[in-house]
């Protein structure tokens, strides 16, 4: 069996505004495998992005436990947290963040410069098939283009998990394939543990296995015996 890289157990999220309560997880348990690469499934108002930024260590839980290669993230200070997501997470949105004044290696080198063993800029845009577009600035790329720099400046570092939410949410359906292209090549060659937050079933066709959220909760998990490549995804 693949190692457990992350343990979740239990965790629950109440967002208070005064005497309002909205539960945005309940009692959420899964666990994600090393090297694999897992879709999240489920409405708006689920719980997926609260589960990816709870594992990530952007919020914390209101109970429960998320062990991380053993360690009890649920323990941990706001600083140790920082760390935690500057050493081992990766992160990818709908919305590329890049620096408008940045060439598309500037933009990942910022990166790399605070970075333990961080990959050359050149080889992180190389792996996203941005090796021709490395000295364009974000205003000459399509909106692709930007989302897989923003994929290269995330796995610059060398994260052991990449966490993407709604990464082609903003993209059409032949730009889309080129993202997640990248992401497929970065967990098949980096081995690089991946979750994937959509609305769009289609891509679940390519994941190891398909996290399917309602109400707060992880209600079932599907293994995919035949995973597709991106370009043979129905969106």
């Amino acid at each position: 069996m693949p190692e457990e890289i992350f343990v979740v157990e239990d965790i629950t999220k109440i967002y208070r505004t005064g005497e309002v309560e909205v539960h945005a997880l309940r009692n959420a348990s899964a666990t994600l495998y090393e090297g694999e690469m897992a879709v999240m499934l489920g409405p708006s108002g689920s719980g997926k992005s609260t589960f990816l930024n709870i594992i990530g260590g952007l919020d914390t839980a209101t109970s429960g436990r998320v062990m991380f290669r053993g360690l009890d993230l649920t323990g941990f200070s706001q600083h140790q947290l920082t760390l935690f997501r500057r050493d081992r997470v990766g992160f990818v949105f709908q919305f590329y963040n890049l620096i408008p004044s940045l060439t598309a290696r500037e933009n990942v080198a910022l990166v790399t410069e605070i970075s333990r063993n961080p990959l050359k800029p050149e080889e992180a845009l190389e792996l996203v098939g941005l090796g021709a577009r490395i000295d364009h600035f974000p205003a000459q790329l399509s909106g692709g283009e930007q989302q897989r720099v923003a994929i290269a400046r995330a796995i610059a570092k060398r994260p052991e998990v990449l966490l993407c939410d709604e990464p082609t949410g903003a993209l059409d359906s032949k730009t889309g394939v080129l993202v997640l292209e990248a992401l497929s090549t970065i967990n098949e060659e980096l081995g690089t543990t991946t979750a994937v937050i959509t609305h769009n079933a289609g891509i679940r066709q390519m994941a190891h296995r398909v996290f399917y959220f309602a109400d707060g909760t992880v209600s079932r998990v599907v293994v995919n015996k035949k995973r597709l490549e991106p370009a043979q995804i129905e969106w």
